[in-house]
């Protein structure tokens, strides 16, 4: 998957799938499910590292789950978040930082924020570094929103959101995530663009989706926000097997004869 294949999709009005990964293993596993656009998200944060939201990750943590993820999937196009306070300060932390990025191995790297961030874009992108933009919902001005709210409902918020939108585009990102917005409103951004945006809780009119790996195959289950569909439940299947586990080593039934050398 390239930038240029994911702008010929929006032309051809075809959807885009794309989702969250961390490591290796499942990297693997998302890439052999034919999923062409890998998200290395700052939500590891919260579901891998356990933290409350992504203000702690770090620059040394993304790096090192970027090339898990970048090494296992050759294939896909790999996009990191850059994470809070790496590109903030200045245009120049923000080259160098997403610069270390790429050298790591992600395609394209993603930041949060609207026209305020338009030099920080406009500096990546003259350079060759493609950027993804966020808006909506973003989890790193958490508290600043006043917690993990719906964005863009009043009219004024809608009208800053489309113009944040178009700012981004004209500074040069291929893409915007949408978060936790009206579907209404991710209709009118969608239409207005000719980038991609990428909904994940802004309902079905963007031209593509993304959702966390982990609350997908239910694994994280401390908070289900509405906008996410629940394809498995591996944390049931785990417990299930875990304990069986336990059970037979307490019996005594694991390992048995045929799990034994001789």
């Amino acid at each position: 998957m390239t930038i240029l294949e994911i702008q010929q999709l929006k032309r051809e009005r075809k959807k885009l799938a794309v989702v969250t990964a961390y490591d290796a293993l499942f990297a693997r596993i998302v890439e052999q499910a034919g999923i062409r656009v890998i998200l290395v998200g700052d939500s590891l944060g919260v579901v891998v590292q356990g933290k409350a939201n992504t203000l702690s990750v770090t620059m040394e943590d993304m790096l090192y789950h970027t090339k898990l993820v970048a090494d296992a999937a050759p294939r896909a196009l790999v996009i990191s978040d850059m994470p809070f306070m790496s590109y903030q300060v200045s245009a120049e932390d923000a080259v160098r930082n997403a610069g270390r990025l790429l050298q790591t191995g992600a395609a394209a790297v993603k930041l949060e924020g609207g026209a305020v961030m338009a030099d920080r874009v406009k500096a990546m992108t003259s350079l060759g570094i493609p950027v993804v933009g966020h808006l909506g919902m973003t989890p790193q001005s958490v508290h600043a929103l006043g917690g993990y709210k719906v964005q863009g409902k009043a009219d004024d918020q809608a009208s800053r959101l489309l113009d944040d939108a178009r700012a981004l585009e004209a500074a040069g990102a291929f893409a915007l995530v949408l978060e936790a917005i009206p579907a209404e409103l991710a209709r009118k951004v969608t239409q207005a663009l000719s980038i991609s945006t990428i909904g994940i809780g802004a309902g079905p009119h963007c031209d593509g989706q993304v959702l966390v790996l982990y609350d997908l195959l239910g694994l994280f289950d401390t908070f289900v926000p509405k906008f996410v569909k629940t394809y498995a439940h591996l944390k049931t299947d785990a417990l299930q097997a875990l304990s069986r586990y336990r059970e037979d080593v307490e019996q005594g039934k694991f390992p048995s004869d045929s799990e034994s050398y001789h």
